[in-house]
C-alpha cells in the first residue's frame, strides 16, 4: 500500500493532477447529453392522421371532417374516418358510431412542428402501431452500453487506461456524428450503439484514471467532480437543445467535439498504478518522474530509482498476473461477494434513474425546464452526499441515498395524478438523490475493486444499469416498482466494507488482509469488559 507515499512525494495534488483530471473530467459535460439525447431528438410532437392523398385540403373545416375527436375534443392520433364527417356534431369518441367508421392512418401523418420542428418521430414516423421503434433507438443504445462496459473494462485493465480512453474518444466522435447523418432508422440504431459502446468506457476509464492518479484524502472531491460536470452538462443539454431544435443538428453538435477530446487525450499520462500492478517497472518509474517534473518536483523525481520502487512496490511486482479476469469475480469468495453486492446496487440506482429521467414529456410541463430543474436539483444532492461520504464514509451515503430515492418514489405512487406539482417535486427530489447514489457508487465501486481489476469489476457491476431500459417498453409499471427497489437495495450495504480513508486495493490479497483485519477488531471489541475495572484495582490485581 505504498503508493500513495510515491504519490505524494511526486506532489500529491499538484499541477498535474489538477490539469490531467479537469482535462479527463471535461468530456463528462456531453455524457449527460447522450444518455439523454433521445428525449429531445426523440420528443414525440403532436400529430394526426393525414387524409388521403386526393383530398382537396383547401381549409381547416375539411381536415377536420376526417378527424374523430376524444373525450376532451382534441384529434385522435391514429385514427381517422373512412370518409369526411361533415356537418355538425362531429363524433365524439374512436369507434364505429352513427356518422361513420374509423381506420388506422394509412397515407401517415401530419405533424405539429411548433414545438419540436424536427425529431427521429416524425421524420420516420415512430408513431401509433410503429411507436414501439421509438424505444428501440434508446435500447440499443443502452445495449451498447452494455457491451462497452464489459469489452472496455476489460480491456483497459490489459492494454491501460490511458489507450482505451483515447479510442472511446474517436469512436463516439465519429459514430456519433455519422449518426446524425444516418439515412434511415437502422442505420441510426447501429451508429447509437457504437455511441453507447463507447461512452460507457469513458465513463468508467474516466473515473478510474482520475482515482489512480489521486491521493487517498481527495479521492471524494475528485469523485464529486466528475459528478458535477455531468449535472453541469444536463443544463448544457437543455439550452442547446432548445437553441437548436432540428435533432440532426442537436447530434452533431454533441457529438464533434469529442474530436478535440481526441486529439488532447493523447497527452494524457498512463496511470504509474497499472503500471507497477502490471510489472512495468521501467514505465511506472518514468511515468512518476515526469508528473515530478511536471508539479516542480524535481528533486524528489530525481531520488526515485529502480531499487527505490522495487522496495516500495515488491508485492504488486510479485502477485500473480494471471488473476486479472473477469472470472475472477466469480470464482474468489471475496471478489464475488462484492460483484454480487455492488451489482444489486447498480442496478437499484440505475433502474429508478433512468424511470424518472427517461420520460420527460410525462410529467406534462415544457421537457426543457424539467431538464434544468433535474439539472439544479443535483447541485445540493452531491454536495450534501460529499459531506456525508468525507466525513461519515462511503456506506452510510449509499445507503441513504437510495434509501431516501426509493421513499420520494413510493410517496409519488400514491399522489393523485392531478396533483401534478407535487408529484414532479417528489421526481425532482428522488432524482437529486439518485444522482448522488450514482455519485457514490462510482467512487465506492473503483475503491473497493483491486488495480488489478478495478475497471473490470466497475465495468461488470454496471452492466446492469441497462437492463432497467427494459422498462421503458412497459409503461404500466407502476411507480412503486422503482421504489421499492432502491429501498430494498439500501440494506445490501451494510454488507459491503468502509473504505474511507482506506488505501486502494491492488490485490486479492489486500482484501483478503483487510478482512483478517476488520475480524481481528471485532473479536477485540467483544472481548473488552463491559466494566472497566479502575486503574487502582488494575494494579491490586497485578499485584
Amino acid at each position: 500500500m505504498a503508493f500513495n507515499d510515491l504519490l505524494l512525494q511526486v506532489g500529491g495534488v499538484g499541477r498535474f493532477q489538477r490539469v490531467q483530471v479537469a482535462l479527463v473530467a471535461l468530456p463528462m459535460l456531453l455524457m449527460a447529453s447522450h444518455n439523454t439525447l433521445q428525449n429531445f431528438t426523440a420528443a414525440i410532437p403532436a400529430h394526426h392522421c393525414r387524409p388521403p392523398a386526393d383530398t382537396n385540403l383547401s381549409g381547416d373545416t375539411e381536415l377536420e371532417a376526417w378527424l374523430p375527436r376524444d373525450g376532451q375534443g382534441r384529434p385522435v392520433s391514429c385514427l381517422r374516418f373512412t370518409s369526411p364527417q361533415r356537418g355538425p356534431p362531429f363524433p365524439n369518441g374512436t369507434g364505429t358510431n352513427g356518422t361513420g367508421t374509423t381506420e388506422p392512418c394509412t397515407n401517415g401523418w401530419i405533424y405539429d412542428n411548433s414545438t419540436f420542428p424536427s425529431t427521429i418521430v416524425a421524420e420516420w414516423d415512430l408513431v401509433c402501431s410503429h411507436r414501439a421503434l421509438r424505444q428501440l433507438a434508446q435500447s440499443m443504445y443502452m445495449v451498447g452500453v452494455l457491451l462497452g462496459t464489459v469489452i472496455f473494462g476489460y480491456l483497459a485493465d490489459r492494454l491501460g487506461r490511458r489507450r482505451v480512453l483515447i479510442l472511446n474518444y474517436h469512436q463516439t466522435a465519429v459514430s456519433g456524428t455519422c449518426a446524425a447523418f444516418a439515412p434511415s432508422f437502422p442505420v441510426y440504431c447501429a451508429f447509437r450503439l457504437l455511441s453507447g459502446m463507447s461512452l460507457a468506457g469513458i465513463s468508467l476509464s474516466c473515473m478510474t484514471l482520475n482515482v489512480e492518479w489521486m491521493p487517498i484524502h481527495t479521492r471524494a472531491c475528485v469523485g464529486t467532480l466528475i459528478g458535477y460536470f455531468y449535472s453541469l452538462g444536463q443544463f448544457l443539454l437543455a439550452g442547446v437543445a432548445y437553441a437548436v431544435p432540428h435533432w440532426r443538428h442537436l447530434q452533431t453538435l454533441v457529438s464533434v467535439p469529442f474530436f478535440a477530446f481526441f486529439i488532447y487525450s493523447w497527452f494524457f499520462i498512463e496511470s504509474a498504478r497499472w503500471y507497477s500492478t502490471s510489472g512495468r517497472l521501467d514505465l511506472t518509474l518514468k511515468a512518476l518522474k515526469r508528473v515530478a517534473r511536471i508539479n516542480g518536483k524535481q528533486e524528489e523525481g530525481a531520488r526515485l530509482s529502480i531499487e527505490v520502487l522495487q522496495a516500495s512496490l515488491n508485492k504488486e511486482l510479485t502477485m500473480d498476473k494471471g488473476q486479472a479476469s473477469a472470472v475472477e469475480l466469480l470464482r474468489c469468495p471475496v471478489l464475488r461477494r462484492l460483484f454480487l453486492c455492488l451489482s444489486m446496487l447498480w442496478f437499484a440506482t440505475s433502474f429508478a434513474y433512468y424511470g424518472l429521467v427517461m420520460d420527460l414529456q410525462g410529467f406534462g410541463v415544457s421537457i426543457y425546464l424539467i431538464q434544468v430543474i433535474f439539472g439544479v436539483v443535483d447541485l445540493p444532492a452531491k454536495f450534501v452526499g460529499f459531506l456525508v461520504i468525507n466525513s461519515m464514509g462511503r456506506r452510510p451515503a449509499q445507503m441513504a441515498s437510495l434509501l431516501l430515492a426509493g421513499i420520494c418514489i413510493l410517496i409519488n405512487g400514491v399522489i393523485p395524478q392531478d396533483q401534478s406539482i407535487v408529484r414532479t417535486s417528489l421526481a425532482v427530489l428522488g432524482k437529486g438523490c439518485l444522482a448522488a447514489s450514482f455519485n457514490c457508487i462510482y467512487l465506492y465501486t473503483g475503491e473497493l475493486y483491486p488495480t488489478m481489476i478495478r475497471q473490470t469489476g466497475l465495468g461488470m457491476g454496471s452492466i446492469v444499469s441497462p437492463v432497467s431500459m427494459t422498462s421503458e417498453l412497459y409503461p404500466s409499471v407502476p411507480l412503486f416498482i422503482y421504489g421499492a427497489v432502491p429501498v430494498a437495495a439500501s440494506a445490501v450495504t451494510a454488507l459491503l466494507p468502509e473504505t474511507l480513508g482506506q488505501p486502494l486495493p491492488d490485490t486479492v490479497q489486500d482484501l483478503e488482509n483487510r478482512k483478517g483485519q476488520r475480524r481481528h477488531k471485532q473479536q477485540e471489541e467483544q472481548q473488552k469488559p463491559m466494566f472497566p475495572l479502575p486503574a487502582s484495582a488494575q494494579e491490586k490485581d497485578g499485584l
